[in-house]
């Protein structure tokens, strides 16, 4: 007898395949269990109809992590901190603050648990950070960390003040 699985049986197969068991098999354990259906014509189409409809999901889910992991490669964060002697920042960036720097300029709204900081920054430069969006799509936010000092001789445009950055204290 043909039947399509509906959910996982240990030595069978996964849910969605067509088998071919023993029809006391079927009659007398799977079926009374609903662990799966007949394989007639119209529930060999209704499954070519799930899979082609979980397959476009799929392709639809994968096209939206690739239009936001290329928003999320071209921005550039840049945030104005106060320095200390030795260019020594008085607190740090985290992952915190480039999640709110990223939903406040770009509208992304990205979970601080997916920007995979090491620890968080505490010098001056340029960093590129890794953002996990989805299994296989990790673009890299480019975050710049000025001295305010700096910024305000130059009058360039900044993401983020020295209010939304951590104040931890300097290090010396």
């Amino acid at each position: 007898m043909k039947v399509i699985l509906l959910h996982e049986v240990p030595g069978l197969g996964q849910p969605g395949d067509v088998k071919d068991v023993a029809n006391g098999y079927a009659r007398n354990y799977l079926l009374p269990r609903q662990l799966v259906t007949a394989a007639t014509a119209s529930e060999l189409a209704n499954l070519r109809e799930r899979v082609a409809a979980a397959q476009r999901r799929v392709q639809r889910q994968r096209e939206s992590n690739e239009a936001l992991a290329a928003r999320i490669e071209r921005s550039v964060l840049t945030f104005a901190v106060r320095v200390g002697q030795g260019d020594r920042l008085y607190g740090s960036v985290t992952s915190q603050n480039i999640a709110e720097a990223l939903l406040e300029l770009e509208d992304i709204n990205i979970d601080r648990r997916l920007i995979h900081l090491r620890e968080p920054l505490r010098q001056l430069g340029e960093f590129e950070v890794p953002v996990r969006i989805a299994q296989g799509v990790e673009p890299k936010v480019k975050v710049r960390i000025v001295s305010k000092e700096t910024l305000e001789e130059t009058g360039a445009d900044v993401t983020a003040t020295e209010e939304a950055v951590d104040e931890e204290g300097a290090e010396a």
